[in-house]
């Protein structure tokens, strides 16, 4: 169990920077213009699911140095976690993919599957501790 204790928010922060890197990659795709219409033409900005993941980031390094209260940070990215799946989804469904060209087509679905990973990890680290 103490192994999980440790190894939890590690998996949670690698979690969160695959879910920057996903925001990354249209960028090396496209240019910037495009990019820009393609990420501002859903329902939400995926942009706000970075911002909660680089948040989380902060939370599960505080926790896993023992800065804040397991618990609590454990609470904390997985109700983070939920909104980047949810923020990710929302955007994902009403993204017009048609201003994007092919070669971000699936771009939107992978930004889903890595989102994923991170209540995944939360829920690791809350299991760990002994509070689910």
């Amino acid at each position: 169990m103490e192994r999980s204790r440790r190894i939890a928010p590690l998996v949670g922060i690698a979690a969160c920077l695959l879910v920057l890197g996903v925001l990354a990659v249209p960028y090396a795709l496209a240019d910037a213009a495009t990019v820009r219409l393609y990420y501002d033409s859903g329902l939400l900005h995926p942009f706000v699911a970075g911002l909660l993941a680089t948040i989380s980031i902060v939370v599960f390094a505080a926790a896993r140095e023992g800065r804040t209260d397991p618990e609590l940070a454990a609470g904390v990215t997985l109700t983070f976690g939920l909104f980047v799946v949810l923020l990710a989804l929302a955007w994902a469904l009403t993204v017009r993919v048609d201003v994007a060209g092919p070669e971000l087509a699936e771009h939107r679905w992978a930004l889903v599957a890595v989102s994923l990973g991170v209540p995944g990890a939360a829920a690791w680290y809350a299991r760990s501790l002994g509070l689910v």
